[in-house]
C-alpha cells in the first residue's frame, strides 16, 4: 500500500470502465483524485456513454478508500471546460502529480460517418492533448503523464481494402496512433525537466465500449445482429494468449506502476497490456 501516497491524479473518462478502475486503484495506493467525464451521449457513437450517476459512483468508490475526490462533468473536446475542471481540483488539493488521459470513444459503424470521424478524433486525440496541455503548467519534476492508446495503434495495417467504409472505426486507430507519436515527442522534451510521459496500449478490455452492439458487428460482420455470445469467441483473434480480453484492473496495474516512483526513469515508452497481441503482428527486432 501507499505506492502513490500523497500524490494528486487528474483522470479523464473517470465515470466508468478503465477510468473508474484507474481512479480506484490509484486511490487505494494513496492518491487523491480529480475525476472528469462528459456524462452524456455523443450522437454518432452507437453505444451509451457514462452518466452523471456513474461519475458520482466513481467518487464514492474513491472516498471509500479514505482518499479525497473532486468529480467534475467536462468535455475533453473543450480545453476551456477541462481547464475549469482541473482548476477546481487544484483549488482543493493544491497541486498535481499525475495525469491519466483516459477518455476515449469507439466510433465503429458510427453514423453519420463524417460525424463519427470528427467525434472520435476530437475525443481520443484532441481530447487527450487537451487534458495533457491544460495540466502542463502545474506539473513539476517527478510528475507522470499517462495516455491511453490501444493495440490498434500498433497494428501494421498497410492495405486499405475498402476506403471510406467505416470512418469512425478508422478514426479510432488513427487517433490512437497519432497520440502515441505526440506523447513520444513530448516525453523527449519534458525529460530534462524530470517529467515523464508514457502511453499504455490495452488490447480488448472488458468495458462497455467492447461489450456494445457496434463492436460486436465489427468482430462478426457476417451477422446482421450479433450478440455477445456470437462476438466473444472472435475477440480472441486480437491476442496471442488464449483470452478474449483483459480486465480494466489489468490496465490499472500498469497505470499505477507508471504513476509511482517505481517507474521514475521510465519515459517515452509504449507499454502494452495486450495478451501478446503485438506479437501476432511483428517479428522480433532490435
Amino acid at each position: 500500500m501507499g505506492r502513490v501516497e500523497g500524490k494528486v491524479a487528474f483522470i479523464t473518462g473517470a465515470a466508468r470502465g478503465q477510468g473508474r478502475s484507474h481512479a480506484i486503484r490509484l486511490a487505494e495506493e494513496g492518491a487523491d483524485i480529480i475525476a472528469v467525464d462528459l456524462c452524456e451521449d455523443i450522437a454518432s457513437i452507437g453505444y451509451p456513454l457514462a452518466t452523471p450517476e456513474d461519475l458520482d459512483e466513481t467518487a464514492k468508490y474513491v472516498e471509500k478508500t479514505g482518499r479525497r475526490t473532486v468529480a467534475v462533468t467536462a468535455d475533453v473536446r473543450d480545453a476551456a471546460q477541462l481547464k475549469s475542471a482541473l482548476d477546481q481540483g487544484i483549488a482543493e488539493f493544491g497541486k498535481l502529480d499525475v495525469v491519466v488521459a483516459q477518455a476515449g470513444v469507439a466510433g465503429m459503424k458510427g453514423e453519420p460517418q463524417i460525424d463519427a470521424w470528427c467525434d472520435v478524433i476530437n475525443t481520443n486525440l484532441v481530447g487527450t492533448i487537451n487534458a495533457i496541455q491544460v495540466a502542463l503548467p502545474y506539473l513539476r519534476e517527478g510528475a507522470s503523464i499517462i495516455a491511453t492508446g490501444s493495440t490498434a495503434a500498433l497494428m501494421d495495417v498497410a492495405k486499405v481494402d475498402n476506403p471510406g467504409a467505416d470512418l469512425g472505426g478508422v478514426a479510432y486507430m488513427t487517433s490512437k496512433r497519432a497520440l502515441s507519436g505526440y506523447v513520444y515527442d513530448l516525453a523527449t522534451h519534458l525529460a530534462p525537466r524530470g517529467i515523464r510521459a508514457n502511453v499504455v496500449h490495452p488490447t480488448n478490455c472488458n468495458t462497455d465500449m467492447l461489450q456494445s452492439a457496434p463492436m460486436y458487428r465489427s468482430f462478426r460482420p457476417d451477422l446482421e445482429k450479433p450478440t455477445r455470445a456470437d462476438a466473444e469467441p472472435a475477440f480472441s483473434v486480437q491476442q496471442a494468449m488464449r483470452i478474449p480480453y483483459v480486465e480494466p484492473s489489468d490496465v490499472s496495474n500498469m497505470v499505477l506502476f507508471l504513476a509511482s516512483e517505481e517507474s521514475r526513469y521510465v519515459t517515452g515508452m509504449q507499454m502494452r497490456v495486450d495478451g501478446g497481441g503485438y506479437l501476432k503482428w511483428y517479428d522480433y527486432h532490435v
